[in-house]
């Protein structure tokens, strides 16, 4: 047994197919990435024979802006799961527990233990009912990953209070909220957001994001960040999206649009979990004739699409997750599964009746 499998810190992979032959549903980053944003990135090259500016004051003010708090509190990142790390590192202590939902995110029970803590799992969907005293952090993904559950506003703001009442630090990871029109809570005080580029703009080899914190935890994110820890083009490419609010708009409407016509369809033969996220959810157990993931997954691979295996989460062994793309791809898509779009009069596969998909 290897040092990780014996600490528990296996690494749950994300999804995302390395076949160039297959059209990919494992991944969830949006299949479009604003226009202009490579002219850009091309021309950060001259700036990138100097060092950063320090602090990346730039960047932290598009990011401000983007998620409407103050450039002071954002403290800059490679990509999401840096944030996470460098918060759950600074709350996190051997002994402690750390409140998490489950099924979600892999990355923040492996964080856990690697500061020698345990997790408290707690149902996602119950999660703002959670009792956060005794923890030393407590976690919430908005929207949720892989149930695509989200969290209003409210909801999220009291239960932000009862963990400051606690003196627990509250993560709230952001990486979808920008598929969806409800406000980010960074800026809230005993909150720390996490972002990231990966997956609304399309660039998780770019490897941007940010923390936003406020007051002696903010300061202590400040302090723990390593200077110079993102390169010029991240910074400026990054900048550059955050300000794309047209690109913003109309993501949103199509992973709103499609999402729903794919529930639709998908519903006839799987069990869809809601969702306010840019993929969907899928029962593929008892709802679906008893199909096995492994047999959906392999069937759909035959047919050139990859959806991802959603057993790895906790909680969950009937499971796929398929991401929300673009229009023609999500046909492709239904076709592997063996549904029809009755919105569109196209029928998923032919003779997808006679295979059990």
């Amino acid at each position: 047994m290897n040092l990780d499998t014996a600490l528990g810190l296996d690494r749950e992979p994300h999804g995302s197919s390395d076949d160039p032959d297959l059209l990919d549903f494992s991944a969830n980053t949006n299949p479009e990435v604003p226009p202009g944003v490579e002219e850009v990135y091309r021309e950060a090259f001259a700036d990138a024979r100097s060092y950063p500016a320090e602090p990346p004051a730039a960047f932290r003010e598009a990011a401000a802006d983007y998620v409407d708090c103050d450039p002071e509190a954002v403290v800059p990142t490679p990509g999401g799961l840096a944030a996470i790390r460098l918060t759950i590192g600074l709350a996190v202590d051997a002994g402690d527990t750390a409140l998490l939902p489950a099924p979600s995110f892999g990355e923040y029970a492996r964080e856990v233990r690697l500061q020698g803590g345990e997790p408290a799992f707690v149902p996602a969907d119950a999660v703002l009912d959670a009792d956060p005293a005794d923890h030393a952090l407590a976690v919430v993904c908005a929207p949720n990953n892989p149930t695509g559950t989200d969290y209003e506003r409210a909801a999220l703001e009291r239960f932000a209070a009862r963990c400051r009442a606690a003196d627990t630090p509250l993560l709230v990871d952001e990486a979808f909220r920008g598929f969806t029109d409800r406000p980010s809570i960074a800026g809230t005080e005993g909150v720390v957001v996490a972002r990231s580029l990966t997956k609304l703009f399309g660039l998780p080899g770019i490897r941007t994001g940010f923390a936003v914190a406020t007051g002696e935890f903010g300061a202590a994110l400040e302090r723990a960040r390593r200077p110079w820890n993102a390169s010029v083009p991240a910074l400026t490419t990054g900048a550059y999206c955050m300000r794309q609010d047209a690109f913003v708009r109309e993501t949103r409407e199509r992973v709103r649009a499609e999402r729903s016509r794919m529930a639709t369809a998908l519903a006839e033969r799987y069990d869809v979990v809601p969702s306010e996220a840019p993929f969907l959810l899928l029962d593929v157990g008892e709802a679906a004739g008893g199909r096995s993931v492994e047999r959906v997954v392999a069937d759909a691979r035959d047919r050139g699409v990859a959806v991802r295996d959603a057993t790895t989460f906790r909680g969950l062994d009937s499971h796929v997750r398929v991401a929300v793309r673009r229009p023609a791809e999500n046909d492709r898509l239904l076709a592997a599964l063996g549904v029809r779009d009755g919105a569109r009069g196209d029928a998923g596969a032919t003779d997808a009746g006679n295979d059990d998909v």
